[in-house]
């Protein structure tokens, strides 16, 4: 098979070089936004994106480096794949290289390191890598500020039912444990015009619902004193485009106007991840986080209000260098009284070249695990609390698979429901339909 691949290559070789390409990806939703448009860049140039890593000339990575545990997962996944194809060329991109390029460069056989900019050039880096047979190459170039939005095609796996459409890139916060600024640069957004013709061109693919995601998404617009809810609004108008959905929110910039602006538009569905982190004052203020959670309880008071029957889910810290016991109780006591439909609970990890990695009072491992466990205790109380309060309602559903003998798909609140296929084995995928819940069996996305 690799012999006939190479000699139906060979009459290509003088104008361009075809070449297999796997994508191994990390992290957020960005980072599979940004996965799609590169595929889609290459493909545009020729290439073909394959499933299978020991068909590939081309190993591609597209890095994550949130905690130390992202950095450690990209690191053994490399090495795996390269054990698996040992002459493929091996590229790295995303945020580990951007914010840690040196550490990139340190890890074995790697042909070219690109960070965070820049990706639609891949096609000339491939270009440049087969034709040279060159050593390793660098591409990453320190942000400055001024950087405009990259836009990359609108792609996505045809695998998923639902689109992801990246609008904004960056962060200007600076939390006191967070590399990612670093990573990702300053805040910039995709502009409304561009905004406009994504939505239109995935609904003409046949997407029903459409995630708008960014590095901190609520700081879409700010370049020229927009905001959020302008996205959305455009979003909402393509027709064939039937809801909106957000990724991950930051409070900042949430204002009440904003929200007052979202509540008018039909399509965006009720869930709301609003990263919270800790719901202690001491702890926020320690993170440079810009919030107190008195302020945080207003912003969940007033969506809840807005949006009947919403889902505010979260992300929740435990053992911030110097958090102590009573500090913990209170964040947890806090994140009880908000009741989140579901709990990211994750432990402090301290990443280098942030002001937090040089802070004293580490929280020992022991005590690290029992707060850990004690949080996803109230985790799962919330959970369950949210989807027992789910039964009985009528919601329309976006059906996306089959799976373990059931149609599955998902209500506008992010809820999972699962219907016996019984003896219909007709698929629904795609397709939105009301249903009545009749069991708490649910999950939430």
């Amino acid at each position: 098979m690799q012999h006939e691949r190479e000699a139906s290559f060979l009459c290509l070789y003088q104008e361009e070089i075809a070449m297999y390409v796997y994508f191994t990806t990390f992290g957020c939703k960005v980072n599979s936004c940004e996965t799609a448009g590169m595929a889609a860049v290459l493909g545009q140039a020729g290439h073909t994106i394959c499933d299978s890593p020991e068909r590939a000339d081309v190993l591609v990575f597209n890095s994550c480096t949130i905690t130390e545990s992202s950095d450690h997962r990209l690191r053994s996944a490399v090495a795996k794949l390269q054990k698996k194809n040992p002459t493929a060329k091996i590229i790295l991109t995303g945020c580990f290289v951007q914010a840690y390029p040196e550490a990139a460069k340190a890890i074995p056989n790697i042909d070219l390191i690109l960070g965070t900019q820049n990706r639609r050039k891949l096609p000339d880096y491939l270009d440049t890598l087969q034709r040279e047979n060159t050593t390793m190459c660098s591409e990453i170039p320190t942000y400055c500020g001024r950087e405009t939005f990259e836009t990359l095609p609108a792609a996505m796996d045809s695998s998923h039912t639902r689109a992801f459409l990246k609008i904004q890139d960056g962060c200007n916060q600076f939390c006191s444990y967070c590399i990612i600024p670093y990573a990702r640069g300053r805040c910039r957004s995709m502009s409304p015009e561009d905004v406009r013709a994504q939505a239109e061109s995935f609904g003409a693919q046949g997407y029903q619902e459409l995630v708008l995601c960014g590095i901190n998404l609520g700081f879409y617009g700010a370049q020229w004193n927009g905001n959020l809810a302008q996205a959305v609004q455009i979003c909402c108008s393509v027709p064939e485009i039937q809801r909106v959905r957000l990724s991950s929110l930051e409070p900042d910039r949430l204002t009440l106007q904003v929200i007052e602006a979202l509540s008018q538009c039909e399509k965006l569905c009720p869930q709301f991840h609003l990263a919270l982190q800790s719901g202690c004052d001491r702890t926020l203020q320690q993170m440079h986080r810009r919030y107190t959670a008195a302020e945080y309880a207003l912003l969940v008071e007033t969506l809840r209000k807005k949006f009947p029957n919403c889902a505010i889910t979260t992300d929740f810290m435990v053992s911030f260098p110097g958090e102590t016991e009573s500090d913990f109780e209170t964040s947890l006591r806090f994140a009880k009284e908000m009741q989140f439909a579901s709990m990211h609970v994750f432990r402090y990890s301290p990443r280098p070249g942030t002001k937090a990695a040089t802070f004293s009072n580490p929280v020992s491992e022991a005590e690290k695990q029992r707060r850990m466990h004690l949080s996803q205790e109230v985790a799962r109380e919330n959970h369950q609390r949210f989807l027992k309060a789910q039964i009985g309602e009528r919601v329309p559903v976006l059906f996306e698979r089959e799976r373990g003998g059931c149609h599955v798909g998902h209500t506008p609140n992010g809820t999972v429901i699962r219907i016996p296929q019984k003896n219909s084995k007709k698929s629904l995928r795609n397709q939105i339909l009301y249903v009545i819940i009749e069991s708490e069996y649910l999950e939430l996305l």
